[in-house]
């Protein structure tokens, strides 16, 4: 292997990919499982999404087209950038992937050169770490606890700022906590970010969860409730959630506009564009029928509220209700120590998972997977019915284990 870069030498699969693969593997072997990791709604794309992207098909828009996106959803995007966020953006200051991963990739690579920081909260969505490390870039972990909500505070950020520092990401709602930032909290941040000592970091703010939300939470972007960062900040979402467009690989970003020259540049030479019928697809689900987004969140709310319940109920758990995202990330402390019924002992959140695993056929993710340990990562992006059953699953594991 002594033909790969160095620079790769550190970078990891996905380990939520890692898992879904697994899951298939397993139900290939005839296992009964309960698949509880996926990143992904189970809802399928909207009909009139569908219908858009065949009727752009039948017009023949099948070619190639512009690194930065077809003009009209870039226009899109704008739109819905002022209606929805009240942020006011050009066509020429977004840029259109494939998928929010690529959106990510390409401004890292327009921006990063070795040794430069990278500010990412723990827990973190995985890819941060490794699209910043594949371009020389550092991480630098904060570690958010369940006591801190899993948020960010200002005293942290300050502290983690230092004359490398090129990005802070946030992403809110969260992957794989399901909190997010209060305007109050987001106003607090950015007074860090407008000090004067502070004025060299950009904010990267990934919002691929806005939309899925409960409890009339209202979703804000930092750029919004401090203008003065507008310059400053790199606004990430897509269609994968929302629109339950995964398979779709459709994102977006909108920024300054030198920034965004330099991504489509690299776009331009890594993939020319992203699938121009897929794009519009993307322009009807920004502006056709929404009602769908609220029916799939009451769904996703009653979901939440069993799972937390159930896994609340279960001795040696402790998990945080979260306002939005479609997962929950419980605590798992209280089971470190305990031995299997086979005599092994649950020495982390890997031990743990593998355990439910090997002995439930129930598939989660590790809490140390995104940062933080000792949790795991439930999705209840699934039916009810799936639910209680890797409830149950999991409530049988964990009362075998002892002292």
């Amino acid at each position: 292997m002594a033909f790969l870069a160095e620079r790769l030498l550190n970078i990891k699969p996905s380990p939520t990919v890692a898992v879904v693969t697994l899951a298939k593997e397993l139900e290939l072997a005839g296992r009964d499982v309960i698949n509880l990791g996926p990143g992904e709604p189970d809802f399928d794309t909207p009909a009139h999404i569908l219908d858009a992207c065949n009727k752009a098909m039948e017009q023949g828009k099948t070619r190639y087209g512009t690194p930065a996106g077809v003009l009209e959803l870039r226009q899109a995007i704008c739109e819905k950038l002022k209606r929805d966020n009240g942020l006011i953006y050009t066509p020429d200051q977004v840029s259109v992937g494939s998928g929010g991963k690529q959106i990510i990739f390409n401004a890292m690579a327009a921006t990063l050169t070795t040794g430069d920081e990278v500010i990412i909260p723990a827990p973190y969505w995985v890819s941060y770490p490794d699209l910043t490390s594949l371009f020389e870039g550092v991480p630098v972990y904060v570690d958010c606890p369940a006591e801190e909500n899993f948020k960010l505070t200002p005293q942290q950020l300050r502290s983690a700022i230092t004359k490398k520092t090129k990005w802070l990401i946030l992403n809110s709602p969260s992957n794989p906590t399901g909190v997010a930032y209060t305007v109050e909290e987001l106003r607090d941040l950015a007074e860090v970010l407008l000090e004067p000592s502070n004025q060299h970091v950009w904010i990267m703010t990934d919002d691929i969860y806005e939309f899925i939300v409960y409890d009339g939470f209202k979703v804000k972007s930092i750029a919004q409730i401090e203008p003065k960062l507008y310059d400053r900040t790199l606004t990430l979402n897509g269609f994968s959630k929302a629109y339950c467009m995964t398979g779709w690989r459709l994102g977006y970003a909108a920024g300054p506009s030198e920034l965004i020259k330099a991504m489509n540049m690299i776009q331009s030479q890594a993939a020319t564009s992203t699938t121009t019928f897929v794009q519009w697809a993307g322009i009807e689900a920004l502006n056709g029928d929404h009602a769908f987004i609220t029916e799939n969140n009451q769904a996703y709310q009653t979901r939440r509220d069993l799972v937390v319940d159930r896994l609340n109920k279960i001795e040696g758990l402790d998990c945080l209700t979260p306002v939005g995202a479609f997962y929950v990330y419980p605590s798992c402390a209280g089971l470190i120590g305990k031995k299997t019924p086979a005599g092994k002992t649950i020495e982390n959140d890997e031990d743990f998972v593998t355990f439910l695993l090997e002995t439930e056929s129930v598939v989660c993710v590790h809490g140390a997977a995104f940062g933080l340990s000792p949790h795991f990562r439930i999705s209840y992006a699934t039916d009810i019915d799936t639910l209680e059953e890797g409830c149950n699953r999991i409530r049988r594991a964990c009362n075998s284990l002892s002292q």
